[in-house]
């Protein structure tokens, strides 16, 4: 069966964005007077995707408002959960991980998509992810400065690791954070702990299905853009918007 659930992780403020992420969530800035998440779900939607959860945290009820004004096609359901409320304050637990510790009653024994709501794809690229088999898929790209990112390893088409951020050059496919994931996903979650930067990550968790070959590495075709800093947002507009449409 298609995939229709999607796991949006959007609890953090974006620090890098400086100034313009003061009093809300990087999220909400706005590129030609949209909220870059709006374009963000526009494409989840394009995509054929109807079950969308919003992992919300910082400034929850902004995005609250934002989302009643996003109008929704008919069939098409967003909800959200606060990763704070569930998990405790970012001193307690924070990191990559955690926004999947959050949606085990929303997966509810099913596969779904899992992205990141401060980073851009193409609706190709997220329909491309839609693989209904008993594998879990992490989206790759290739890149010109590849140790900016954690390095996806192939083991043919299975992921057999991840070097994040390598000093010497290893490959030059990279971690886009979208993925794919099957149910088993929360019985690894349990099994990470804190990594040497204090946080739960994402890439531990792929690391652990990686060992027991249930990963496979899903290549994007299109441009991929992390928004995360002041200049993104000139960048977005020059490179994927078209008369306020994406290209």
């Amino acid at each position: 069966m298609p995939i229709k659930k999607v796991v949006v992780s959007a609890a953090g403020q974006g620090t890098r964005m400086l100034e313009l992420s003061k009093d809300k969530s990087k999220h909400l800035i706005t590129v030609n007077n949209r909220p870059f998440l709006a374009y963000v779900l526009d494409n989840i939607i394009k995509a054929g995707y109807t079950q969308i959860m919003l992992v919300v945290g910082f400034r929850q009820d902004l995005i609250a408002e934002f989302l009643k004004t996003y109008k929704l096609p008919a069939g098409v359901t967003i909800g959200m959960v606060n990763q704070f409320e569930v998990l405790g304050p970012k001193e307690k637990e924070y990191g990559t991980a955690c926004p999947l510790k959050c949606v085990k009653d929303f997966a509810g024994g099913d596969q779904f998509i899992s992205l990141v709501g401060d980073n851009f794809y193409s609706a190709d690229d997220l329909a491309g992810m839609n693989i209904d088999d008993q594998y879990c898929y992490v989206g790759g790209l290739k890149a010109e400065h590849p140790e900016r990112f954690g390095v996806l390893i192939e083991d043919g088409e299975l992921l057999k690791e991840i070097i994040e951020k390598p000093k010497e050059f290893v490959g030059d496919l990279i971690n886009t954070s979208l993925y794919k994931f099957t149910p088993e996903v929360f019985d690894k979650l349990p099994l990470t702990s804190k990594s040497p930067r204090g946080e739960y990550e994402i890439t531990d968790v792929l690391t652990l299905l990686a060992k027991d070959k249930k990963v496979k590495i899903k290549k994007l075709k299109d441009n991929w853009m992390d928004f995360g800093k002041a200049d993104d947002i000139e960048k977005f507009r020059n490179e994927f918007l078209k008369d306020g449409k994406v290209k």
